[in-house]
């Protein structure tokens, strides 16, 4: 797949650091001749118009890309993923790179690209298609979507909530203490918490529950008793790309296959419902905090 001409011209102007793309370290020649120097590529600027010489690199790169192939050439991937390295901005701000990665994704929005920050603020470059419901934060280099059609489920009409805390466990009294735990954690967040009793929107339980799940920015899932709806339900939070948080009242009623996912025990009393106030706190904000860092 080549990128467009336009998506070339910004690119060129991007590396080139010029006044149209401030948040970019300006580089003159001789860097630009060391830009394309650190990607082993053999490319030395020839006193030319930086601008120009550039975009006939990059148009040049661009051409080598297969056109049956989903992405650009290898080397324009690399060097696109170069550009916004963290090593970079240095000299400049978090809010600077932030605001280079968004400018990228504008640009290559169109051939259905885009640039995946990594925890390390290194960027991969995805492709993406159709609608994105995934909330789990990725370090992949290519995302598969997968276009799914359930027969048990309706697609929800509403839209994603990014301040909706989703949770599944047994409908049984005996876990009220433990949902109004888990309710105090995200009030002081001022995030909307609920499970399925709190809704009635279709005439089926499990499609109010798909709803929450499917809207849902962070789904919490009590394993405490093998609760069979509760795995049911898991899984359709991980197929759907959701922050899964685990909890427990004991670690052996993590199944083997989901021991691998960190968990949060939890005692059924006083002392206990308040210290999973509090982990689920500290828990959600790291992933807000973790998301807020890598939004473009």
């Amino acid at each position: 797949m080549k990128l467009g001409r336009p998506a070339i011209k910004r690119l060129s102007e991007m590396i080139c650091g010029n006044e149209t793309f401030p948040n970019f370290p300006y580089r003159k020649g001789s860097e630009l001749s060391k830009f394309f120097f650190d990607l082993d590529m053999d490319y030395a600027h020839d006193g030319s118009s930086r601008a120009s010489w550039v975009e006939s690199v990059l148009i040049e790169l661009n051409e080598k890309s297969d056109e049956e192939s989903n992405s650009p050439s290898n080397e324009l991937c690399k060097l696109i993923e170069y550009l916004l390295h963290p090593d970079h901005f240095l000299e400049k701000t978090d809010d600077d790179q932030n605001e280079a990665i968004s400018a990228v994704n504008k640009t290559l929005k169109s051939a259905g690209l885009q640039v995946n920050v990594e925890w390390n603020r290194h960027c991969k470059l995805i492709n993406v298609s159709g609608e994105f419901i995934s909330t789990s934060i990725t370090n992949i280099t290519k995302v598969k979507h997968i276009t799914f059609s359930p027969s048990v489920f309706k697609i929800p009409e509403r839209q994603n909530n990014n301040s909706l805390v989703s949770v599944m466990m047994p409908f049984n009294k005996a876990f009220d203490d433990t949902y109004s735990a888990i309710k105090r954690a995200a009030n002081l967040m001022k995030l909307e918490c609920l499970r399925a009793d709190d809704i009635w929107d279709n005439s089926t339980i499990i499609q109010d529950i798909f709803d929450l799940i499917y809207c849902a920015e962070i789904v919490i899932v009590d394993f405490t008793g093998r609760n069979p709806n509760v795995m049911y339900e898991t899984g359709i939070a991980h197929t759907l790309g959701k922050e899964v948080i685990p909890i427990a009242q004991s670690f052996e009623d993590i199944p083997s296959d989901l021991i691998h996912h960190r968990a949060l025990k939890y005692l059924p009393n006083e002392q206990g419902y308040n210290d999973l106030s509090n982990e689920l706190h500290k828990r959600i904000n790291s992933i807000i905090d973790s998301k807020n860092k890598l939004k473009l």
